[in-house]
C-alpha cells in the first residue's frame, strides 16, 4: 500500500511473511506525472522481440468455469523470448540484499500456508462490506460482495479473503479482512477483477496486493501442478520495492533507489539453468518460471512465490525449489516504469 516515512521500519516487520506493508497511514495520491520509460538498451543479449501468438482459448487457466482474464493477458504471456531488461543485473542484486537468495514455496500441506480461496455460484446473495478504521476504501472497489459467511480467510496477519463466482467470472479479493454484523465483511480493502476483461485498476490505485494486482491469477494452483503445466505468471515478493511500477501493476512499493525492481517487475528463469536434476511438483512450478516468469505483487520475504492452500502439496518435492538461486533469474522488458 501507499509509503509514509515509516514504512521503510515496516517493512521489516513483513519480511518473514509476504502480506503487504499496509499498517502505515495513507493520503489521496498525488497529481499524475508523466511516465517514464525504462531504456531498451544494454550490455545482456537480446532474444527476438517478436511478440509471441496469444494462447489459444483452451489453454489459457480455468476456475470455476471462468478462464482466468483473455488470451492476451499480460498473466498469459509467454515471456520466454521477451529481450532482458538493461537494469536487470542491478535489480537482482538489490533483491538478493535482504538477506534471501534462493527461491522458496510460500505454500505447502502446512493449512497454515498458503492463500485459500472459494468458489461461490451465481447465486450467491452480496453482502455488505465495510472498512476498518485504518482501511483504504477510497481506493477499494465497494461492496455488496458475495463472500460467504464461511469464506476461508489467509492464516496469518494479512487474513486474505479470495472469492471466485462461477457464471459472472467476477474476482472479489478482501485484505484484513473479518466478518462482521449478521452476515457481512469489515476489511482495511477490498478489490473486484472482471476474469473476462484485461482492464487493470486506475493508475496509483492498490489492490489487496501492494501493487494493485489481483492475488488469485499469479498462484500456483494444485490441479494445475497436478495436471502437469501451469499456463500463466506467477505471484512473488521482495524485501524492497521500488516506488514506480511496471504494467499490469498500478501501485508502487516505497523505495526511492531506482536499484529496486519497481511493482510489477517481471522475472523469468534463465534458459541456461538446468532443470533436469527436479522432478515432480518442483520441475513443473521451474517450467512455469521458464516460460511466464514471475511478477514483484507485494513487500514481503524476497524470493517467496505464493501459492493455494492445499493439503496435497509434497513438501519434499517443493524444497527442491530452495536450491534455485535467484541469480538464475533475469528481468525482462515488459512496459514502461511508471511513477507518480
Amino acid at each position: 500500500m501507499k509509503p509514509s516515512p515509516i514504512a521503510s521500519l515496516l517493512a521489516v516487520l513483513v519480511l518473514a511473511t509476504t502480506g503487504c506493508d499496509r499498517s502505515a497511514a495513507r493520503s489521496a495520491p498525488p497529481p499524475e506525472t508523466v511516465a517514464s520509460q525504462t531504456p531498451s538498451t544494454g550490455a545482456h543479449p537480446q532474444p527476438s522481440n517478436a511478440l509471441p501468438p496469444a494462447p489459444a482459448l483452451d489453454r489459457v487457466p480455468q476456475i470455476g468455469g471462468c478462464a482466468i482474464f483473455p488470451p492476451d493477458s499480460p498473466w498469459n504471456r509467454d515471456i520466454s523470448r521477451e529481450p532482458v531488461d538493461s537494469r536487470s543485473a542491478i535489480y537482482i542484486a538489490a533483491i538478493n540484499e535482504g538477506g534471501d537468495h534462493n527461491l522458496h514455496a510460500d505454500f505447502g500441506s502446512n493449512p497454515e500456508y498458503g492463500f485459500p480461496y472459494v468458489i461461490v455460484p451465481p447465486s450467491q446473495p452480496p453482502v455488505p462490506i465495510s472498512y476498518h478504521k485504518d482501511g483504504y476504501p477510497s481506493e477499494s472497489d465497494p461492496g455488496p460482495m458475495p463472500i460467504p459467511a464461511n469464506a476461508p480467510v489467509e492464516f496469518g496477519s494479512d487474513h486474505h479473503v479470495l472469492v471466485v463466482q462461477s457464471g459472472t467470472c467476477l474476482l472479489f479479493e478482501l485484505y484484513h479482512a473479518a466478518r462482521a454484523g449478521g452476515s457481512g465483511w469489515a476489511c482495511d480493502a477490498s478489490a473486484r477483477f472482471d476474469l473476462r476483461s484485461n482492464a487493470l485498476r486506475p493508475r496509483g490505485w492498490t489492490s489487496c496486493d501492494q501493487a494493485g494486482l489481483p492475488i488469485l491469477p499469479g498462484l500456483v494452483r494444485y490441479d494445475e501442478v497436478a495436471a502437469g503445466e501451469i499456463r500463466h505468471a506467477l505471484r512473488f515478493t521482495v524485501w524492497r520495492p521500488q516506488k514506480a511500477w511496471v504494467a499490469p501493476a498500478t501501485h508502487y512499493g516505497e523505495a526511492d533507489d531506482p536499484r529496486y525492481p519497481p511493482m510489477g517487475a517481471r522475472l523469468r528463469l534463465r534458459s541456461s539453468f538446468d532443470q533436469s536434476r527436479f522432478h515432480g511438483q518442483a520441475r513443473v512450478v521451474l517450467q512455469a518460471l521458464s516460460r511466464y516468469g514471475m511478477l514483484v505483487a507485494d513487500t514481503g520475504t524476497s524470493w517467496f512465490i505464493s501459492g493455494a492452500k492445499d493439503s496435497r502439496w509434497n513438501d519434499e518435492d517443493l524444497d527442491q525449489l530452495k536450491t534455485v538461486p535467484g541469480t538464475a533469474f533475469e528481468v525482462v522488458e515488459t512496459g514502461a516504469v511508471q511513477r507518480l
